[in-house]
């Protein structure tokens, strides 16, 4: 059988174009906590790049989302293929339930030892944030009153009624301010230093939205407290958001020894992921100095790698710690509900 020349024409433009389909992208589903936030350039650019359609899956605090995923994957039910935003307060929960793959990725390289808190490249170290006592500079300036440097500053009865600080049972920045004092006055003095705490008046409340946009004296909402429980990274974003340009942030942060509690938050490959070789670039990409450069004004988060570059607003007002508090992620694990048990029942009795 013979074409004739248009037909043969046709068939090989066909082959080489619209005749030829395309493969079809797979789907790479990444669970995570309702804070993730990354920007959509680099999601699309990835995407194609790795002809790969990315769902993010977003299932509440930290808690809630690991919750989610132990329950799945208990039932033989395929959670996903990533997981992002475990922290080092529920991390040994997360490696106990054996969730997760190990992956030793070579972007490990560059992140210091500090991060890596499995040493079976479980779950990597993606981004940090130190919970810290956030001061109203004005208020304190125009008392003449010396900001508190210490834990036990904060007794002193020039203090009595300045700070407010979440509940540890429903805040995560208050479970890590309790973290904190556990830290530094040890499991069988912390429950003292609340005691006196309370007696000198702070302020309760349960989530860190009204601590800092209604209690506290820095922020919008104006109100009685120049002390709260925050982030080091929440003067930066005083910057970033203000209504005015401002030459300076108008807060900043206690930073004395042991005064703030380190978060560090890990991604894993999850157990069962029919899409590994997806998973592990999708890691190896959030682990990229251009990645790192992204979660700053994202998530307000500090990034672990060291080779990527802070935003002009972090580097001018957020404050870098030297000695942050620390605990045993084993030992949180073994012991969190107990001690938030233990401080409800002395502290809001």
């Amino acid at each position: 059988m013979k074409y004739k020349l248009p037909s043969i024409i046709y068939i090989v433009l066909c082959l080489l174009t619209a005749c030829v389909k395309a493969p079809e992208a797979r789907t790479l589903t990444v669970l995570t906590h309702d804070s993730y936030s990354v920007s959509n350039e680099l999601i699309t650019n990835f995407e194609a790049e790795n002809q790969v359609d990315i769902t993010f899956v977003k299932s509440g605090d930290t808690g809630a989302a690991l919750n989610r995923v132990i329950l799945l994957q208990a039932n033989n039910t395929p959670a996903g293929d990533v997981f992002y935003g475990v922290d080092n307060t529920f991390l040994s929960r997360a490696l106990e339930q054996d969730i997760f793959e190990p992956y030793n990725s070579k972007s490990l390289e560059n992140i210091p030892a500090a991060f890596q808190l499995d040493s079976q490249k479980r779950a990597l170290p993606v981004d940090y944030g130190d919970v810290c006592i956030n001061y109203d500079k004005a208020w304190f300036a125009e008392r003449g009153l010396a900001v508190p440097s210490s834990l036990e500053d904060l007794l002193k009865p020039e203090y009595a009624g300045l700070l407010v600080v979440q509940s540890p049972a429903t805040s995560s920045p208050g479970l890590a301010f309790m973290l904190a004092t556990i830290a530094h006055f040890g499991e069988d003095g912390y429950l003292d230093y609340w005691q006196q705490l309370v007696e000198n008046d702070v302020v309760i409340v349960n989530d860190w939205e009204t601590a800092y946009y209604t209690n506290f004296s820095g922020s919008s909402g104006r109100g009685g407290q120049p002390m709260v429980v925050s982030y080091a990274s929440s003067p930066p974003a005083e910057l970033i958001y203000a209504e005015t340009p401002l030459l300076e942030a108008p807060t900043a942060s206690i930073i004395g020894e042991g005064t703030c509690f380190r978060q560090v938050e890990f991604v894993g490959i999850l157990k069962g992921t029919k899409n590994r070789d997806l998973a592990e670039k999708f890691i190896d990409f959030m682990l990229s100095k251009e990645y790192q450069e992204d979660l700053p004004l994202q998530m307000f988060v500090f990034p672990v790698n060291p080779e990527a570059i802070l935003p002009e607003a972090f580097i001018q007002a957020a404050q870098v710690l030297e000695s942050p508090a620390a605990l045993d992620p084993q030992r949180i694990s073994e012991m969190r509900e107990a001690w938030i048990d233990a401080w409800l029942e002395r502290v809001l009795k």
